[in-house]
């Protein structure tokens, strides 16, 4: 399959990485030690449009396909220095805005999709529970039928932009009977709503300007309009969403992938030791090779997946292969990295470190390594 880009995905990669090196600048690590998420950062990002990518634009949206969005990620990544709005920005679009858009009704649509894709409203996900992980469909959380609605109580945890959410999306038990086939169900659900808050806010390794926090539910009182896609079809809009979040998530990886290696190069041609420039000894020059090798791969497999969403029925295989593979190679190229800059790779102010903290998340978020071994495995009948 050939994926040569076309003038137009050559225009919105040059034109997301002219914004991103341009209007979000580097990073302040004053900021990134404190962890502070950037709300200008995060509207401009919302008036280039990268919050409502795929969205079709009646909706608010810039109506992109998912190879389209992929290379829109991969330019974000390779632009931004700043992982945790990155990452912020992802778990917005992926995880939320993809499945409101996908499985809302009209007035869903008109209601929230709007705000979502200017970033005006901040989105967060809510599956995961402390007694939960990757075993997401054993929650507690349960939404109890009432008159007018449904009534919800449990805590989640482990939410990406929870701290600072205006709609969550919640997935509850609305028969635990049934579990993922029928018995769970998906809930946008606003901020303000009595005995709806955020709870504890954790500090992280990396994406530390990313906030993510508990959310907690004690006795919502949601109405009916608010259910995405039916009661009892939590699980298969879940489903869906990681897809799509495994298959785009990593584009950004190949971005920052691909910086790392410029820096690597750069380092390499300049850098003298011995009266040669470093690039020249083989220990190095291999490294820097295995990082242009792994980039490529990951970057096929990321375009195959994202082409494969929406169109083909093993859309999952591929998501979790290209989740897996980048995942991982990019915590290695940006040990790599760290490597081959020596000393200098293991100061603040060269970004490789930050990097590296940063990629380490990538193997434990939308499904760990292991669980995108595991789905790959009965893809494949074992």
């Amino acid at each position: 399959m050939d994926f040569a880009l076309s003038d137009e995905h050559k225009a919105l990669r040059d034109g997301i990485v002219k914004f991103a090196q341009h209007e979000l600048g580097d990073v302040d690590l004053q900021q990134e030690r404190d962890s502070v998420f950037s709300h200008e950062a995060w509207l401009k990002c919302g008036e280039m449009g990268l919050q409502g990518l795929p969205v079709p634009e009646e909706h608010g949206g810039a109506g992109l396909d998912p190879l389209s969005c992929a290379i829109a990620l991969e330019a974000l990544g390779y632009g931004c220095r700043d992982g945790g709005l990155v990452f912020s920005i992802c778990a917005h679009l992926l995880a939320c805005v993809v499945p409101i858009w996908k499985h809302s009704n009209e007035a869903q649509k008109q209601r929230f999709l709007p705000g979502l894709c200017s970033g005006r409203l901040i989105a967060a996900n809510a599956m995961t529970e402390p007694g939960t992980g990757s075993d997401a469909f054993s929650m507690a959380t349960r939404a109890v039928p009432q008159a007018e609605g449904f009534c919800i109580s449990g805590t989640k945890t482990f939410c990406s932009n929870g701290p600072i959410a205006d709609v969550a999306l919640v997935y509850a038990l609305t028969d635990a009977a049934k579990g993922y086939a029928g018995g769970v169900t998906a809930f946008i659900v606003e901020k303000g709503l009595p005995g709806f808050r955020p709870g504890q806010r954790f500090e992280k390794m990396g994406l530390r300007t990313s906030p993510i926090g508990e959310l907690v539910l004690d006795d919502v009182q949601v109405s009916r309009d608010v259910v995405l896609g039916g009661v009892g079809g939590g699980g298969p809009i879940f489903a869906e969403s990681m897809d799509w979040e495994r298959a785009l998530l990593v584009a950004c990886h190949v971005g920052t992938m691909q910086r790392l290696l410029e820096q690597a190069v750069e380092h390499a041609r300049t850098r003298k030791q011995y009266g040669q420039t470093i690039g020249k000894f083989q220990a190095v020059a291999h490294k820097i090779v295995d990082m242009s090798v792994r980039l490529e791969a990951a970057r096929l497999l990321t375009y195959r997946a994202a082409s494969r969403l929406g169109v083909s029925r093993d859309a999952g295989m591929h998501a979790s292969t290209a989740k897996l593979f980048t995942s991982e190679s990019l915590v290695r190229s940006a040990l790599d990295t760290i490597q081959i800059l020596g000393g200098s790779g293991f100061m603040v102010e060269t970004g490789a470190e930050r990097a590296l903290r940063d990629s380490v998340a990538g193997t434990l978020y939308s499904g760990t390594s292991e669980i995108q071994r595991n789905i790959i495995a009965r893809w494949i009948g074992l």
